[in-house]
């Protein structure tokens, strides 16, 4: 065994991953701030985090932690007019991150999933700091930081996925989900940017003008702008810097045009949404616009985040995975939009990303305080593409891609 074989091999999982994070997801660089947020159970991994970012240079790391109980007595004994109320000393930390392109490395995984379950739903979805919000779709769109999420496994997390708190068991999901099993995880990454970025260029030649989706209680049709730029796996912010935003992920996406959008259509996975689970989803659009939406459970959570502002309620995203997904086969449901995400495909309503647009952001690209992904593919959703001139293209059948080069 090689000296850096062993060195690898005695480090712990958290120093593993926090080195994934750090080296490829956010790609920390020499003499940069990094801002770490987590939630104080994720604080393990954000310490991690923070001596990785260290090794790799970083001038200083800041960790802000939140609390879900802390959240918990806003929603419920806050004034009405403060549920979405942002501090302006928390703003100006905010603000700062985007002038010091700072790098960013975020940490989720609920480890209470039930705490807010028995709170009005609609002010559960309007719990949230709009102002920061805001500012980082803002921070996004301009490419200022290289950034990142990763899951933190936990008891709470395992057990809304499992049924009892086998943390073990869930880490080793994790890091099957992103790569960190390999040998070489950093180099299974560069492989996985290559293939999904692949598929991107054969989307942007492809030139479509709709995406459909097909299948039970779905028949969507997806409008893009003649500027959408299908994005890979690695974004780059607008000095150069690459990173991979989403770890894992294993989607290739775009931003259509906010006024497109027209049909009906069935999520076929559960939806975490600020701490409650929205079940059954069903929305329908007219003219990009939400205009109708039910669930079996959860639909107060919903109703909270499109009445946020007027452009909640339609669409910035459309994203397309197939069954060679990692995520999607282990064949579970991880409760975290993060995983659940890259399950299958997927849209978005609120906030579009800029970066998958040429020219940014132009007429019909949406913004908003809100970013919702929830998951509307499937081995029984069909999706094409329709180009200008009316071609249909298959892009899924049963889950698998019929593109590749």
């Amino acid at each position: 065994m090689s000296d850096a074989d062993s060195s690898t091999s005695q480090k712990s999982r958290e120093e593993r991953y926090a080195e994934l994070a750090v080296r490829v997801g956010a790609n920390v660089q020499p003499g940069q701030l990094v801002d770490v947020v987590a939630r104080v159970e994720h604080a393990a991994v954000a310490r991690a985090v923070a001596r990785e970012a260290y090794r790799a240079g970083a001038a200083y790391v800041d960790v802000y932690y939140s609390d879900q109980h802390i959240r918990r007595a806003l929603i419920e004994f806050a004034a009405d007019d403060l549920l979405s109320w942002t501090p302006p000393w928390l703003l100006s930390r905010a603000k700062e991150v985007g002038r010091e392109r700072a790098a960013v490395v975020a940490l989720t995984g609920d480890a209470e999933p039930e705490l807010l379950a028995d709170l009005p739903g609609e002010r559960v979805g309007r719990a949230r700091m709009v102002e920061i919000a805001e500012e980082s779709n803002r921070q996004v769109n301009e490419q200022l930081n290289n950034w990142t999420v990763v899951g933190v496994p936990n008891e709470g997390w395992a057990s809304q996925m499992f049924g009892e708190p086998d943390v073990e068991r869930l880490w080793k999901t994790v890091e099957y989900a992103v790569r960190l099993d390999e040998v070489d995880p950093v180099a299974a990454w560069r492989e996985h940017v290559e293939r999904v970025g692949a598929r991107a260029r054969i989307l942007n030649e492809l030139g479509a003008d709709v995406v459909h989706f097909k299948g039970p209680g779905t028949d969507l049709r997806v409008g893009l702008l003649p500027e959408s730029r299908w994005q890979g796996v690695e974004s780059h912010t607008a000095q150069g810097i690459p990173y991979v935003a989403n770890m894992p992920t294993e989607e290739v996406f775009t931003t259509p045009d906010l006024r497109r959008t027209e049909g009906v259509v069935r999520s076929t996975r559960p939806l975490a949404l600020y701490g409650r689970i929205v079940k059954g989803l069903e929305v329908r659009f007219e003219n990009g616009r939400i205009v109708e939406f039910r669930a079996e459970e959860g639909a107060e959570v919903i109703e909270g985040q499109l009445n946020t502002d007027e452009r909640a309620a339609y669409l910035g995203e459309v994203a397309l995975v197939d069954g060679t997904s990692r995520i999607g086969k282990t064949g579970l449901t991880f409760f975290d939009t993060l995983f659940d995400e890259n399950a299958t495909c997927h849209v978005a309503y609120g906030s579009a990303y800029a970066e998958a647009v040429e020219g940014g952001l132009l007429e019909g690209v949406n913004v908003s305080s809100v970013h919702t992904d929830f998951m509307v593919g499937g081995p029984e959703v069909d999706v094409d593409a329709i180009t200008r001139d009316g071609t249909v293209v298959p892009l899924l059948r049963n889950d698998v891609w019929q593109l590749e080069a």
